[in-house]
């Protein structure tokens, strides 16, 4: 399951470029896991302040993840990525309920914008190694994903400290570019 059987049947053969967009709010977990998905050290993570973006092979997929920064004056700019994305991957820290309303409400914005009608959609419920930690059925019946008909969607519960339900077991090159955002 997870990442890599969603790619299996995003795309009929692999060798081919996928580019997924990882959103989420701040604190979720998104930038541990893209260090997951790349196999590097997760000790020093900070905030995202903009974007960060890594190429990363896997099994005969060349992955282009967009790690878009999800604090909530960031969020505004999260369209300007939703142009030729194959992927939606929303991460969740499912340990902070008080904040499960305010995520279910941007996964929904997203899913109504026109640039990523049809995406496939991968949620992951990050964090489950914390004792406080909703289940992946507990997010699903909280975010209404039984209602999503429009596209290929899945749940995947998962701890970007333990990469437990991340891993994609990457090989060969990653690539990294980071960059902020210029208010004017």
């Amino acid at each position: 399951m997870g990442l890599l059987s969603v790619l299996r049947r995003l795309k009929n053969s692999p060798e081919q470029e996928v580019r997924i967009l990882l959103l989420g709010l701040d604190n979720a977990g998104k930038t541990c896991i893209l260090k997951q998905l790349a196999s590097e050290d997760i000790s020093h993570i900070t905030p995202t302040q903009g974007f960060n973006i890594k190429s990363v092979q896997s099994q005969g997929f060349k992955l282009n993840v967009w790690d878009i920064g999800g604090q909530r004056k960031i969020r505004p700019y999260w369209r300007n990525y939703f142009e030729n994305t194959d992927l939606l991957i929303y991460v969740i820290d499912s340990s902070d309920r008080k904040r499960f309303d305010e995520t279910a409400q941007e996964l929904a914005e997203l899913l109504d914008e026109e640039k990523l009608n049809m995406v496939p959609l991968l949620i992951f419920a990050n964090k489950q190694d914390l004792m406080t930690a909703a289940t992946a059925a507990e997010i699903a019946e909280s975010l209404n994903l039984h209602t999503i008909r429009d596209r290929i969607w899945q749940i995947q519960p998962c701890s970007a400290l333990t990469a437990e339900g991340v891993q994609v077991h990457t090989h060969t090159h990653t690539e990294t570019h980071t960059h902020k955002y210029i208010h004017t």
